[in-house]
């Protein structure tokens, strides 16, 4: 067995895979991830309620993966849920007070939902990996927990005051097969500076 590190291509180079070049080295192409995560924070409103509705994904998502045949993911799942656990419960006090407080923080609220909302269905939209995975490990199908997601995040906007759009609307896809909006290479081109300006330093 080879001792020498997995490799990536990125762009015309193939590389050693390590913690950086993982994380500064690839292109967006190179990215799997939700759209809403790339979408810009925008105000105060914007961020809380992008935050209560990512986290109350990945809390359910957390909590199903600890019942995985992968001791290694059921541990990070596990601990993961702690943490995002609070996340949902802090986000959500946020949401309710935004939303039901006044006339100007319920209108950027409303408006901060509609923005988000088209970007939500791809939480629970298996790309062919995440279907393959969910096999070997006996992970949780994503399709499964909307609906337990839906009555928790329906909860919580309307005691927001909120008008809750309609489930069945058309949804954004793409950032799991590697399909981004423009504020991806944004984002990357911030984090990734140092790295690609002075490549191989030691942070």
């Amino acid at each position: 067995e080879s001792s020498q590190p997995p490799h990536f291509a990125s762009g015309a180079f193939t590389l050693p895979v390590t913690e950086d070049s993982f994380a500064y080295l690839r292109d967006a192409g190179e990215f799997r991830n939700l759209l809403i995560t790339e979408l810009p924070a925008g105000d105060w409103g914007q961020t809380v309620l992008k935050l209560f509705l990512v986290s109350a994904f990945q809390l359910l998502n957390y909590e199903a993966l600890q019942g995985s045949s992968d001791p290694h993911l059921s541990a990070i799942a596990e601990k993961s849920s702690k943490e995002v656990r609070y996340h949902r419960r802090w986000s959500a006090e946020w949401v309710i007070r935004l939303g039901d407080g006044t006339t100007e923080s319920h209108e950027r609220m409303q408006n901060a939902l509609s923005y988000l909302w088209p970007y939500t269905g791809e939480m629970f939209r298996m790309s062919p990996y995440e279907k393959e995975e969910s096999a070997r490990h006996v992970a949780p199908a994503l399709e499964e927990l909307e609906v337990e997601w839906q009555e928790g995040v329906r909860k919580t906007l309307e005691e927001a005051t909120l008008e809750v759009p309609d489930p069945s609307s058309w949804m954004h896809t793409g950032g799991k097969t590697g399909t981004h909006t423009e504020h991806l290479g944004i984002l990357l081109s911030e984090m990734q500076f140092l790295q690609r300006a002075y490549p191989g330093q030691q942070w």
